[in-house]
């Protein structure tokens, strides 16, 4: 696989140097409401909010990233942690979660609740979700609320496995473009059922043959949607650069690292397809002898590096690396309201800390500029002393919250 460096093919669409757009026109987004029954260590808990970043305050292991965490829920997939839906119940409690929101999203107050083994369904995979009293899906969640987040397991983003960056970046792919859930899924399905032939020694080339043709569109599809995604953000960061946060935060420089977004940037998108296919046929016994499928978008890599000094980012020092994710996420977060015309949630939990005052301030601005409701953790009130009273802050203790 070679990193292909991404052009700057979608310049921002509003005139805020860096990329973000007017909030006090823009429908936005926040929760008014949030409600949690046997949630993690919450047998039971409600806040009330009025659209101000919210900071939650309190001892470690006192539950605040459970908030945040019951916050990512309210959107699409899995949520910040990616936890089975049964570690999700509080210990002692009946077994199952639920989660109520009211959220204002697209100039209305729209009734959000998600929920998991209280209904007698604990032998499902997947959580309730209704939206406006209406039974739906995870995926439908997506249509009221956009999150991004920064939490301390992602420090070693630039430096742990290709699979962790590609979870980001497929949610950025997804922030951009929400109907991509459903070929990611299905090309998920369709590898997992390909696999499973190896295993069992299969040898019918029919039955690989439709798998592979289903593999190759929506693997494809994938690859062009990361690439749009990607040339996005990049075109976003390349604008904001100089400005990113006064200068205080690295700007990132970013490349893709994949056969099938390789090939669709000298190619159209039949001929990768058509490829593709070609190549899943001819390896078929390379994969079999390897038990699985050696190529593909679950292979692709997103490759990051430190912009002002052209490092690649997993040799910079802890600390650049870290500004530099908080920069990353925070051009994703600008990204999302170029294109929503309202800021996503921000879960940021215990960053704050870890910046000295000049950048933490910084932090903050650039979360008031965006307009967002961000949702941030830490040990010590006097960490967010100057957010008052632009704040809701809250004490949080042992599955109890005060204000």
């Amino acid at each position: 696989m070679t990193a292909r460096p991404i052009a700057n093919e979608h310049p921002p669409t509003s005139g805020s140097p860096n990329g973000g757009s007017d909030h006090n026109r823009a429908q936005r987004l926040f929760v008014e409401q949030l409600t949690l029954t046997d949630f993690r260590n919450f047998a039971s808990a409600r806040l009330n909010l009025d659209g101000r970043p919210v900071v939650l305050v309190g001892d470690n292991g006192a539950g605040k990233t459970s908030l945040l965490e019951a916050v990512s829920l309210l959107g699409a997939g899995q949520g910040l942690r990616s936890r089975p839906y049964k570690e999700l119940a509080r210990h002692g409690g009946r077994g199952g979660w639920a989660i109520a929101g009211k959220v204002a999203s697209g100039g209305e107050t729209v009734p959000l609740g998600t929920g998991f083994g209280l209904a007698g369904d604990e032998d499902r995979a997947s959580r309730n979700v209704r939206i406006a009293g209406k039974e739906s899906s995870s995926n439908a969640l997506a249509n009221h609320v956009k999150v991004v987040w920064l939490i301390p397991a992602m420090d070693g983003l630039f430096t742990g496995p290709a699979s962790e960056r590609r979870r980001f970046l497929d949610r950025l792919m997804l922030a951009v473009d929400p109907k991509m859930r459903t070929p990611r899924a299905r090309f998920e399905r369709a590898m997992r059922q390909r696999n499973r032939l190896f295993q069992l020694h299969e040898g019918s080339p029919s039955l690989f043959a439709g798998l592979e043709e289903q593999m190759a569109e929506t693997g494809t599809a994938i690859a062009a949607a990361r690439l749009d995604a990607v040339s996005r953000l990049a075109a976003l960061i390349e604008a904001s650069k100089e400005s990113l946060m006064q200068g205080l935060f690295p700007w990132a420089s970013l490349a893709l690292a994949g056969t099938l977004e390789a090939d669709l940037m000298d190619g159209s998108a039949v001929e990768v397809e058509d490829a593709y296919r070609e190549r899943l046929a001819v390896t078929r016994e390379r994969d079999r002898a390897a038990q699985r499928t050696l190529e593909g978008p679950h292979r692709s890599d997103l490759v990051v590096s430190h912009g002002p000094s052209e490092r690649p980012a997993e040799i910079c020092s802890s600390g650049e690396q870290k500004a530099l994710l908080l920069g990353l996420i925070l051009s994703q977060a600008a990204l999302i309201t170029e294109l929503d015309g309202a800021a996503p949630l921000i879960l940021l939990d215990e960053v704050a800390a870890h910046l000295d005052a000049t950048r933490r301030e910084a932090l903050f601005s650039e979360i008031f500029r965006l307009g967002a409701q961000a949702w941030m953790t830490g040990t010590e009130a006097s960490v967010f002393a100057s957010m008052t009273p632009k704040a809701q802050i809250f004490g949080v203790n042992c599955g109890t919250i005060s204000d």
